[in-house]
C-alpha cells in the first residue's frame, strides 16, 4: 500500500505491507487523513530514522477487515480514528501509556491503517469524509481546553489568539453553541474576516495595543497555544481570576512573567493536551446536536501531501488541511 513515510531523515511516498489486524484490532481503509502542525515537528524530534514511519493522527475510512474478539464492529463501517491512545476515561492527565496516534506508531497517511477497535467511533453521518477525516485531533483538543479545562460558561468571554488554526476553528464553533462570547486575533484580515463568519464576535489584529482594544471586554477565559509571544500579553487583557488554558507553542517554549503580579491578579493556569475518549464522545455528539462542521481550507492528495507541508509551515491556511487518499 501507498504511504507518507519519514526515513532516513526524508519525507517521502512509500510502498508499505498490507496490514492484517490481530486480536482486538480493524484494518481501516483511509479516504481522508487529516494534516496536523504536529506532523511537521515530528521529523525535527526524531533526527535520522532508519525505519519507515508513517506519518498522520487524523482519520476516516470504511472497516476492511476485523480481528478476533473485535464484536462492536463490522466489515464495511464508517468510522474516524481517535488518536488519542489509550486514554480512555476523563482525567486530570493522560495515563503514563498515552501517546498520539503518528509516533511512535503508523499513522493515517496511508491507504490502510491497523489500530485497535478501542480507537475508532463511528464517522457522523452528518459530515463529508473531509470533513470526518480531519475531525479528531483539533476537535478533542480545543473541547478539552474550552470545556474541561476552561469551564466555559454561558455569557462568559473567550479570547483566543490566532484565530487560523484548526483548533481555534473548532473552539470559536464550540464556545458559540454554549452561548459564549468569542473574540480571536490574527495578523491576516482575510483569518480575520473568515473567523467571524464562522461565529467570532470580535476579530482585532494580532499586532494592535490588545489593552486598548479589549478595554471594554471582561475576559474570562484565555485560550493559548502560541506560547512565548502571546502569553504576557494574554495574562494582560485576563480579568483577575479568570483562567489561561494553554496546549500549546508554536513560538518559544519558555517564558518569563511577573509571579507577583500573576498571584495578585489570582489568575488560574491549566496546561491541557488531546483528552480522553469519554470527551471525544462527548464533543461528536455536541457537534451532531448543533451540527457544527469541521472547518476544511484545503485538500490535497496523498501524492502530493508535500504541497500540504508547505502550506502548513508557512501558516497560510484557515481551518484544516485534509489529505484524500488513493
Amino acid at each position: 500500500m501507498k504511504a507518507f513515510v519519514l526515513e532516513q531523515g526524508k519525507l517521502k511516498i512509500k510502498d508499505m505491507p498490507e496490514p492484517t489486524p490481530k486480536k482486538g484490532e480493524v484494518v481501516v481503509a483511509l479516504k481522508v487523513a487529516g494534516l496536523n502542525r504536529r506532523d511537521l515537528y515530528i521529523p525535527n524530534r526524531m533526527g535520522i530514522k532508519e525505519k519507515a514511519l508513517i506519518l498522520g493522527s487524523d482519520g476516516a475510512g470504511v472497516i476492511e477487515a476485523i480481528g478476533t474478539g473485535v464484536d462492536q464492529f463490522s466489515v464495511g463501517d464508517e468510522v474516524i480514528i481517535n488518536p488519542a491512545l489509550r486514554w480512555y476515561e476523563n482525567s486530570d492527565a493522560p495515563p503514563e501509556d498515552f501517546d498520539i496516534l503518528g509516533m511512535p506508531d503508523h499513522g493515517t497517511l496511508a491507504e490502510k491503517i491497523t489500530i485497535s477497535a478501542e480507537q475508532v467511533e463511528p464517522k457522523p453521518s452528518y459530515l463529508s469524509w473531509e470533513e470526518a477525516g480531519v475531525l479528531a485531533l483539533a476537535a478533542l483538543t480545543g473541547f478539552r481546553a474550552l470545556v474541561t479545562k476552561g469551564n466555559i460558561q454561558k455569557g462568559q468571554t473567550v479570547f483566543v489568539p490566532g484565530a487560523g488554526s484548526g483548533v481555534a476553528t473548532y473552539i470559536i464553533q464550540f464556545a458559540k453553541a454554549m452561548g459564549a462570547r468569542v473574540v480571536v486575533t490574527s495578523r491576516s484580515e482575510e483569518k480575520r474576516q473568515e473567523a467571524q463568519k464562522i461565529g467570532a464576535d470580535r476579530a482585532i489584529d494580532t499586532n494592535s495595543d490588545w489593552e486598548k482594544e479589549l478595554e471594554n471586554e471582561t475576559i474570562d477565559l484565555v485560550i493559548d497555544s502560541v506560547g512565548r509571544a502571546t502569553f504576557n500579553r494574554s495574562l494582560q487583557v485576563l480579568k483577575q481570576g479568570g483562567k489561561i488554558v494553554t496546549f500549546g507553542s508554536t513560538t518559544e517554549d519558555t517564558i518569563d512573567f511577573n509571579l507577583r503580579e500573576f498571584f495578585y491578579g489570582q489568575y488560574q493556569l491549566f496546561g491541557s493536551t488531546m483528552g480522553s475518549r469519554e470527551e471525544l464522545r462527548e464533543l461528536l455528539a455536541f457537534m451532531g446536536d448543533h451540527e457544527i462542521h469541521p472547518v476544511v481550507g484545503h485538500i490535497y492528495n496523498l501524492k502530493n501531501v508535500n504541497e500540504a507541508f508547505e502550506l502548513l509551515e508557512i501558516n497560510k491556511q484557515f481551518g484544516k488541511i485534509a489529505i484524500e487518499i488513493g
